[in-house]
């Protein structure tokens, strides 16, 4: 079975209560819960995690490829802009990745527009809230559909 590892970094715990003028009211478990009902028609299987430590995260990344995960959606969240372990993770683990921020990062704070992750991934997905994660999920979909044609 398909199966692929949505992670998320910092503060995204917090979601539905910080700053949710910006972020939404969407939760983290929502977040879930769209990620679970989007991948089903796809037969794909998610692990969803969450970190506010970097170091976690790159071990997450690491035991992807370890556990057969075929792609990585991650939301580095303020890891983005700072974390080239992360970078490095995801470069080592050989695996697709698609790179989701709820914002559009690029009408934000300058420093936001730069990302770590962004060179590694096949695509990145930013501004369209919760929803960007289904497109994530749709685009691994495709794309690994169409790897197997």
């Amino acid at each position: 079975m398909t199966s692929i590892v949505i992670l998320n970094g910092p503060n995204l715990n917090l979601l539905g209560r910080r700053e949710p003028e910006i972020y939404g009211s969407s939760t983290l478990g929502d977040i879930e819960e769209l990620c679970r009902a989007a991948a089903e028609p796809h037969a794909i299987a998610i692990e969803f995690s969450q970190s506010n430590h970097e170091g976690e995260l790159v071990e997450l990344i690491q035991a992807a490829t370890l556990n057969g995960h075929n792609a990585v959606v991650i939301n580095p969240a303020g890891y983005t802009h700072t974390s080239v372990a992360i970078a490095d993770a995801l470069t080592a683990s050989g695996l697709p990745v698609i790179e989701v921020h709820l914002t559009n990062i690029h009408s934000r704070e300058s420093f936001r527009a730069n990302s770590f992750v962004s060179p590694i991934a096949i695509g990145v997905i930013c501004g369209f809230g919760p929803v960007g994660y289904k497109l994530a999920i749709d685009a691994v979909a495709q794309m690994l559909s169409t790897n197997r044609s």
